[in-house]
């Protein structure tokens, strides 16, 4: 039996990876200020002990105002930083899976009650809510309050942001960076012509609502170290009549390249509630291919993969070059193990865990240590 491709070795830039199974961000509305928990190093952890080849960290907040809610993760502090530099130290004393991590500014869609709670936009009165962002004064669903429309002082300070945290994620020893441009987030807003109606250089045109999403890709790529990966996370469509569509994103992604992008992991919707998605499996992979037959770098695709032979196909057939887990591996953290079993190879397992390799599936693992 030939090898799997979803487990053949892959690069993304410098950055080497074990197989083609990474780990999506994963917000877990658990942090303090900005400052990472105890919950953390409990939820990291474990999913760097799953046998994926990448773990990328949860939206992380460039600023306190670009958090998607009161408990969401930050890098914009010292305190920020001290915080993620303790859970980073714990996971890496048993794991030596690479870690990534996602830089985000909620925009509009900032301000909210973590979603336990019904998930609900806060107003800049409520004790735990503030004034949302957005390249227009429009809000995202009718009733919230309408956010504040960025002058040119803003984007800049913006900018400034996604770079400083850029260093401090390089302090961090972070391997890699993701910056967050789907979702409906900021930078999305500003690609969407549904959420942009500015009338200076970064509205109108494609070319201009592309402006700040690659300025702040530029800042990025110039803060972190040139051999250590920038890639970027687009939603590939609005799904709505008249909003950002896969052609769009091409050209965004084409635009990227051109500027050093490592890579690109094609999502999609989340700017509009009118949205009308068609959800099952593998629904997103036709973006993802999409991107791939119009660039020469790695892309990741994402959304309902739940299938180990679902995951390999997408790699074989060449759709995507990487499968992302999210809920999925939530759901079970141990996906790659199941998935290496069932496809007959070898995969990395800490020594505390050798004997649990099952009777009947000998090689299954080999020890980390």
């Amino acid at each position: 039996m030939s090898k799997a491709q979803l487990f053949t070795p892959f690069r993304i830039g410098q950055l080497e990876l074990a197989n083609r199974i990474v780990i999506a961000p994963m917000c877990q509305y658990s942090a303090v200020d900005g400052c990472m928990s105890d919950w953390h190093l409990i939820h990291l952890g474990q999913l760097a002990l799953s046998g994926a080849a990448l773990l990328t960290i949860e939206a992380t907040a460039v600023l306190p105002e670009g958090r998607i809610s009161y408990a969401d993760v930050g890098l914009w502090c010292d305190e920020n930083e001290t915080a993620m530099g303790r859970v980073l130290e714990g996971v890496r004393r048993w794991s030596d899976m690479p870690l990534a991590i996602q830089l985000a500014h909620a925009g509009r869609k900032a301000s909210s009650e973590v979603p336990w709670k019904g998930g609900r936009q806060l107003p800049p009165d409520h004790p735990r809510g503030w004034q949302t962002v957005a390249p227009s004064p429009l809000p995202f669903t009718p009733g919230d309050n309408p956010p504040h429309a960025l002058d040119r002082q803003d984007l800049a300070r913006i900018r400034d942001a996604f770079a400083t945290a850029a260093r401090r994620a390089a302090r961090l020893g972070l391997e890699a960076i993701q910056i967050h441009a789907a979702h409906g987030y900021l930078l999305h807003e500003f690609l969407s012509p549904l959420s942009n109606r500015r009338e200076d250089q970064y509205g109108g045109s494609l070319e201009n609502r592309m402006r700040f999403p690659l300025e702040v890709f530029e800042a990025v790529r110039n803060a972190f170290p040139p051999e250590r990966p920038v890639m970027v996370r687009v939603s590939g469509t609005d799904w709505v009549e008249g909003g950002w569509r896969i052609e769009d994103t091409v050209a965004f992604a084409q635009a990227l390249e051109a500027r050093g992008c490592a890579a690109l992991d094609v999502s999609s919707g989340g700017l509009a509630p009118g949205q009308k998605i068609p959800l099952g499996p593998n629904y997103q992979v036709p973006l993802a291919r999409a991107v791939k037959a119009a660039t020469r770098m790695p892309v990741v695709t994402v959304g309902l993969i739940t299938e180990f032979e679902q995951a390999e196909a997408i790699i074989s057939t060449g759709d995507a070059d990487l499968v992302a887990l999210a809920r999925g591996i939530l759901y079970n953290p141990r996906w790659p193990w199941h998935a290496a079993a069932h496809f007959g190879v070898s995969i990395k397992a800490p020594p505390q865990y050798l004997r649990a390799e099952p009777r009947h599936r000998p090689g299954l693992f080999e020890s980390v240590q």
